[in-house]
């Protein structure tokens, strides 16, 4: 599948994603990841303190990842197939590139969780939803109150 040209916008506006994974015992895990971004029409993320992840994946590719905007509240779930990418990888070096702009050379990691994606669904507030003239600009406001950005 194809990573939309809408979708890499979310990726590139959030600040955080979620990465789910299941364990052997069929026990879901959630994990938040802050260094990430699209690469070849998949979704990479460092690996820089994710023991259980990494675990979890080596035992079951199926995962999920989740970001949204957090001020917009929009953004997409979505699902596919994960990978562990070591440094002996041939492609280790270009996609560390990718992550390393982002990490500024702070975070060191030695392994990259590569996403095929599968599926996309997009994540929206329920207040678009239930008030459907709310426009984005308006949501921005109301989240930038919430978070105590604005008074």
């Amino acid at each position: 599948m194809e990573l939309s040209n809408e979708i890499k916008k979310y990726i590139d506006q959030s600040v955080l994603c979620w990465l789910a994974t299941v364990s052997k015992d069929g026990v879901p895990n959630v994990s938040p990841k802050e260094i990430f971004t699209s690469y070849e029409n998949k979704i990479i993320v460092a690996n820089i303190a994710s023991p259980t992840t990494v675990m979890n994946i080596k035992r079951n590719p199926d995962v999920c990842i989740a970001f949204i905007d957090i001020l917009l509240q929009k953004g997409f779930q979505l699902k596919g197939t994960a990978q562990i990418i070591t440094k002996k990888h041939l492609d280790f070096s270009k996609m560390e590139l990718a992550l390393v702009k982002l990490t500024h050379g702070l975070f060191p990691f030695s392994s990259i969780t590569e996403i095929k994606i599968t599926s996309d669904k997009p994540i929206i507030a329920p207040r678009y939803l239930l008030f459907p003239e709310t426009t984005e600009e308006e949501q921005i406001e109301s989240a930038k109150r919430v978070y105590g950005l604005i008074s």
